[in-house]
């Protein structure tokens, strides 16, 4: 099924964007001829997203699709690109580490989209493209000619993923989205810190990252609608929903029994134990999700009697009774190391672990084991090591990841291999200050 795009027509868009299809050809062609090795392409080879976002959701969403196979074409502003690459110290040589992280595995093309020739370019691209994500305030981009309804008109085939602070419409719509605004606004800050403490905010920018995953999996939602029908969509990601979404059994416990979120530092509401504890040298996490690990756990710590009071038989009267219950835990668990109350607790069944920073954590032989140290070559800065992804496939893999791009690095190759720009032509929008 070809998709008709204004003036321009892409060949035949739809099998190109359809892994899907891919996939059933080549099961058919290797059940016809008995193969049983199957090799097959990254889940999204054949994608092109346009990335047009910036700072941490919508990098974050297109460098995960970038992962699966998706060729990502990260459009920057000329001379300063994306806002992350001066977020620091840190720095490796002239990038800085936050910009590392979240884009690997695309291309930057600086086009100045205050410029009509920029609006041009960002067009050409859109009609080759099956995903566009973007990450300006609602309304923005429609002023250049460059939001959904200008460009699903042309372009009926393209996939729109816009990821903002508040959605499209309503009172806020028109504010800027900042991860610890929407934390503070949805709830999370209200129940994360100390008991007798401040609100806190989460140690990375979870809401954003959350958001992003959120729009990954739009994303891929809408390539499937669109093999079924041939037509794009449009998606509304954003922040502040993502946080409400994600209070879970907090949202819960409010709307359905009136019970008003507290903070309870490393704790659980509705669960005890299930926190961190102090031992002689830090901290030990303990999680006693049932009756028969409370026993257990107390029988490994030497006083089984305790899972035996009727004040704590079971976790309804432990959640009643936490304040003497953690009292008389706390003083036993500072009576050991953590490494000693790990030794105790392996191979027990109980959930359980220690709090690591930084350099805990990636010396950890399990996160070794998964690969989540992930070390890319780098045009300039010699190795670039960043986390790798968290899901392995068995079937088909994460691609060969390349580096985070230099500020328009792809520009030339893009235009001339997607749009068929002569050097020539190139040169003369730098010239225009269009490209940089």
């Amino acid at each position: 099924m070809a998709c008709q795009m204004g003036s321009t027509v892409v060949t035949n868009v739809f099998q190109r964007c359809n892994p899907l299809v891919k996939c059933l050809q080549y099961s058919r062609a290797a059940s016809s001829s008995g193969m049983n090795t199957r090799t097959y392409e990254a889940a999204l080879s054949g994608i092109r997203v346009l990335d047009l976002t910036r700072i941490l959701a919508g990098p974050y969403c297109t460098m995960l699709l970038g992962d699966l196979g998706a060729e990502v074409i990260k459009i920057e502003r000329p001379g300063a690109g994306d806002d992350t690459r001066t977020w620091g110290p840190p720095f490796i040589g002239s990038e800085s580490c936050y910009y590392l992280c979240v884009n690997r595995n695309k291309k930057s093309v600086t086009v100045n989209l205050k410029k009509p020739e920029g609006i041009k370019i960002i067009k050409k691209l859109a009609s080759v493209s099956d995903v566009l994500v973007e990450n300006y305030i609602p309304g923005k981009l429609s002023e250049m000619g460059l939001g959904y309804p200008e460009l699903s008109a042309e372009f009926p085939h393209l996939i729109y993923c816009s990821i903002t602070g508040y959605g499209q419409t309503g009172g806020y719509a028109s504010r800027a989205g900042y991860d610890v605004i929407a934390s503070g606004m949805g709830g999370l800050m209200h129940i994360t810190g100390p008991p007798d403490g401040e609100p806190c905010k989460v140690g990375v920018a979870i809401t954003d990252l959350s958001t992003g995953l959120y729009a990954v999996n739009a994303i891929m939602a809408s390539i499937f609608v669109r093999q079924r029908t041939g037509k794009g969509q449009h998606i509304d990601c954003n922040l502040l929903s993502t946080n409400v979404a994600s209070l879970v059994n907090i949202a819960s416990n409010y709307l359905n029994a009136g019970e008003e979120g507290s903070r309870f530092g490393t704790a659980h509401t509705s669960i005890v134990p299930y926190q961190a504890f102090k031992t002689k040298d830090g901290y030990v996490i303990i999680g006693a999700g049932n009756d028969l690990q409370f026993g257990l756990l107390t029988k490994l710590m030497g006083c089984p009697d305790v899972s035996k009071d009727e004040r704590y038989l079971t976790n309804k009267f432990r959640v009643k009774n936490r304040v003497s219950l953690l009292a008389f835990l706390d003083k036993i668990f500072e009576t050991k190391s953590t490494s000693e109350w790990l030794d105790v607790l392996e191979g027990s069944g109980i959930p359980y672990g220690p709090i690591n920073n930084m350099k805990d954590v990636f010396s950890n032989s399990q996160v070794q084991h998964n690969g989540m140290i992930q070390e890319i070559p780098h045009p300039s800065l010699g190795t670039v090591r960043v986390p790798g992804p968290a899901v392995r496939y068995s079937e088909v893999p994460t691609v060969q990841p390349t580096p985070p791009p230099l500020l328009g690095e792809h520009t030339g190759d893009v235009l001339a291999s997607l749009l068929g720009y002569s050097p020539t032509r190139v040169q003369q929008l730098r010239e225009a200050k269009v490209l940089s």
